[in-house]
């Protein structure tokens, strides 16, 4: 494989890898606080417009009901995160380019996008202990729904978002460091070898 091929290919999957960490993250997160979608992201999204369910709150303090809140939180979980695959790609992709060939490329480049999510996984289950133990009140600037009952878990929840995009980037800086280790570590073996 050339690396011109190698690069769209990663162009491609990176995308795919955000929205099913995305699809992943936001089970989980729902499982926590089902508030932070019905009264928070399904509203940010605006999926009562897309006739998967209605808002059986008021005006002022809206809360939106679907029909299959799992298949919202799939919905919420792609589009939050697909594109961070694509910037995470784009960077990881460039990087890549040190490496000998295509398949080199291609190989160690999923491999720094793994790295990528991992941390940023790590990062966001960090930001829900964080959200947990120690963060009481909403901080500034943080939106929390007046109606909301269980405060603690929407704050938590909200957390480990903030604290996983923030994940993203530790990641990304992460992998592209394990992609330039790699690069020296293949190099070694091939000066060991000759």
């Amino acid at each position: 494989m050339n690396k011109l091929i190698a690069i769209i290919l990663i162009l491609v999957i990176g995308p795919i890898l955000g929205g099913v960490y995305g699809i992943l993250h936001d089970q989980i997160t729902y499982s926590i606080s089902e508030e932070y979608y019905t009264k928070f992201k399904f509203i940010q999204f605006g999926l009562e417009n897309w006739g998967l369910g209605q808002n059986i709150g008021s005006g002022k303090n809206p809360e939106i009901q679907l029909e299959n809140p799992r298949f919202g939180v799939t919905i919420i979980g792609i589009l939050a995160t697909w594109w961070v695959g694509l910037i995470i790609g784009v960077f990881l992709g460039l990087v890549g380019f040190i490496h000998k060939n295509g398949n080199e490329m291609f190989k160690v480049t999923l491999k720094a996008i793994m790295v990528t999510m991992g941390v940023a996984l790590i990062t966001g289950f960090i930001g829900l202990l964080y959200g947990q133990f120690f963060l009481d009140e909403v901080p500034p600037y943080w939106f929390l729904p007046d109606h909301t009952n269980d405060r603690k878990s929407f704050i938590a929840i909200g957390s480990m978002h903030n604290f996983s995009y923030l994940g993203g980037l530790i990641g990304l800086i992460a992998g592209v460091i394990f992609s330039i280790l790699q690069k020296r570590k293949n190099k070694r073996m091939i000066t060991q070898n000759s």
